[in-house]
């Protein structure tokens, strides 16, 4: 009995050692991987068991041929061990990073609807408001004079072409998050469409007091759905023209690497905040500054904050891309769809 505790002691001070390193080197791994974690983990485990039967069959006095033996029978058992927790290990890990990288999109898909309809009920009920006030000044003969009732009349159309975009930006959110979007795909002039984009935003840009600057020619033929690649083209430009400073300016430019085409809305407005870049494209998101939409001469302007996220749905369903990074003087848009061999 006290030779069976000597071998336990003897092991355990071997196994606590092994176990002391492996404690030492994941306080030392903090903020890594999952991965190096419990490959770690395995490795102390899997050492301390071969450092207790090593320090155990030393002290048994074995013939260098048996200790020879059992120390090789050891080993091979440990580098299964570790290879087969190794590789399952980094599954588990994978699962671990995947799993939690879901649970935080998940998160922010719902923030982002409980945004989205908030931020649409604060836009439709501020003209939902005006619009019953002026029906019933009109109906209840509050107004007589030719002049205000044309003015309200002009008002009300106003309000609910605004109304109208917003109920067809959320449509097509909506068939884009469903996947319901179905394209139908040719070669499209990209100058075409930006010069279409150009002349129905420049009353806009006119009211605003904002160059809008294109050239004449160098525009490449994308491979795209021209609608989809016009309300692309549109979104951007209303963009940039609404957060840009009376006498700024819009340059959209155009051009080709390899296989893709690019397209880029660049405006004077100042910059964006580095911390807003990530989430510029994310539903219903404005950034602070934004969250009241400016006066116009038409009435109150913004897109609850759709505009940009259908931008990139849009984009991405043709296989291309969208970013934003900032200027000196303001942010730029860059836009990359497959280029047309034509």
């Amino acid at each position: 009995m006290r030779d069976l505790a000597l071998i336990f002691g003897m092991a355990l001070a071997a196994a606590l050692a092994v176990g002391l390193a492996g404690a030492i080197a994941l306080r030392l791994l903090r903020g890594r991987s999952i991965t190096g974690h419990i490959l770690v983990l395995l490795t102390v485990t899997v050492g301390a068991v071969v450092a207790g039967v090593a320090v155990v069959a030393e002290a048994m006095f074995l013939s260098p041929h048996d200790l020879e033996v059992v120390l090789i029978s050891v080993s091979a058992a440990a580098v299964v061990s570790l290879a087969v927790g190794g590789l399952f290990g980094r599954r588990l890990a994978a699962a671990a990073v995947w799993a939690n990288q879901a649970r935080e999109r998940e998160r922010r898909i719902e923030k982002g609807r409980r945004d989205l309809v908030a931020w649409v009920s604060h836009d439709l009920r501020t003209p939902l408001a005006g619009l019953r006030a002026m029906a019933e000044a009109l109906e209840d003969g509050v107004v007589g004079d030719r002049e205000t009732v044309a003015e309200y009349h002009r008002r009300i159309r106003v309000e609910t072409d605004r109304m109208t975009r917003l109920v067809d930006d959320l449509f097509e959110l909506s068939r884009i998050n469903a996947g319901a979007l179905r394209l139908s795909l040719s070669a499209v002039p990209l100058g075409d469409v930006v010069s279409d984009a150009l002349a129905s935003t420049a009353p806009l840009a006119a009211a605003h007091r904002v160059r809008l600057v294109a050239p004449e020619s160098g525009w490449p033929t994308v491979t795209a759905s021209e609608p989809e690649l016009a309300r692309v083209v549109g979104n951007l430009l209303l963009n940039a023209i609404r957060y840009t400073p009376e006498d700024g300016t819009v340059r959209v430019d155009a051009g080709r690497d390899a296989d893709f085409a690019w397209l880029s809305v660049a405006d004077t407005c100042g910059g964006i905040p580095e911390a807003d870049l990530p989430r510029l494209f994310d539903v219903a998101f404005r950034g602070e500054p934004a969250r009241t939409p400016r006066q116009g001469n038409g009435g109150v302007e913004g897109s609850g904050g759709l505009g940009l996220a259908i931008v990139r749905g849009l984009v991405e369903a043709h296989g291309g891309r969208v970013d934003v990074h900032n200027l000196a003087e303001g942010c730029r848009f860059v836009v990359r769809l497959p280029a047309s061999g034509t």
